[in-house]
């Protein structure tokens, strides 16, 4: 496995060279970057492939890669809405997005699949979700990117038995999961969607959860929460998993060295990264 970081756990302020010194410096091996439509955003629509090769440039001289890429944006534009004008700008965020992965050279795209709302049967929402998707795929393959379909809070894809379903319905190897393992927990167990989905994951994002606050008020720092972390890895583990392990937590507001600190050690703690570099250096 290899450790790496997203964006988000840095401050707003905090310039792209920022990050990568950041991450470089506590010992991260790739960042993942979010698309944003804010233009000061480390990542904004819209780059020409000069601003997205310096951008390559930059983490490449730090020491990093680039594995994966997120965005916010299909919360605003869903793949599922009942307006087709939404549901296409969605699909161009996408595309915006393999074309940025093409040039950072990511393996995976995060995807959220779609939303389930009171205007948006859930039904109807399976079928546009797999009506976009079927438009996205052919892309990806051809770029050699896999979509990575997120387990998010969207009230949609609520089972690992109906993801494993839903991906291997499309038929594709450049078809996957971007498992996130604190998201699942207020209705299942992350080790059990982990051998469900198995071989499907193509790139995991970490964060705990206070089960008894059960709200989105729950999402804590690594150990602050009821996740148990030795069940989670030994599931890694069984399914031969190998690909970056990413934190999404939102940085300390005051003590952001401390914080920075703190999540790299627990995540040697928690997963094999030293031990990894240690057998193969034997």
């Amino acid at each position: 496995m290899n450790k790496g970081i997203n964006a988000w756990c840095f401050p707003e302020s905090c310039s792209i060279e920022d990050i990568f010194k950041s991450a470089r410096d506590y010992g991260y091996e790739g960042v993942e970057l979010n698309l944003s439509d804010d233009p000061s955003a480390p990542l904004p629509l819209n780059m020409t492939e000069g601003q997205l090769l310096e951008i390559k440039e930059e983490a490449v001289d730090a020491g990093l890669s680039l594995p994966s890429l997120s965005t916010d944006l299909l919360w605003k534009y869903p793949l599922t809405d009942k307006d087709e004008n939404v549901r296409e700008k969605g699909i161009a965020v996408v595309e915006e997005m393999f074309r940025i992965a093409e040039v950072f050279g990511a393996e995976t795209v995060l995807v959220v699949p779609g939303i389930v709302n009171e205007q948006v049967f859930y039904e109807k929402a399976y079928r546009r979700s797999q009506d976009s998707l079927q438009k996205l795929l052919p892309v990806a393959e051809k770029a050699g990117i896999t979509i990575g379909i997120e387990n998010v809070w969207n009230k949609f894809l609520l089972s690992p038995l109906e993801m494993r379903q839903f991906v291997d319905g499309f038929d594709s190897p450049n078809m996957g999961v971007y498992f996130d393992v604190g998201n699942v927990c207020p209705f299942g167990f992350p080790e059990q969607w982990i051998r469900i989905l198995s071989h499907r994951i193509k790139s995991v994002h970490v964060k705990d959860f206070k089960a008894r606050v059960g709200n989105i008020n729950g999402f804590v720092p690594l150990l602050a929460g009821d996740i148990n972390w030795k069940l989670v890895t030994e599931a890694l583990d069984e399914i031969d998993y190998k690909g970056f392990i990413i934190p999404e937590i939102p940085p300390h507001k005051h003590f952001h060295h401390p914080f920075m600190g703190n999540l790299t050690d627990t995540m040697d703690e928690i997963f094999p990264f030293k031990r990894q570099q240690e057998d193969q250096h034997e």
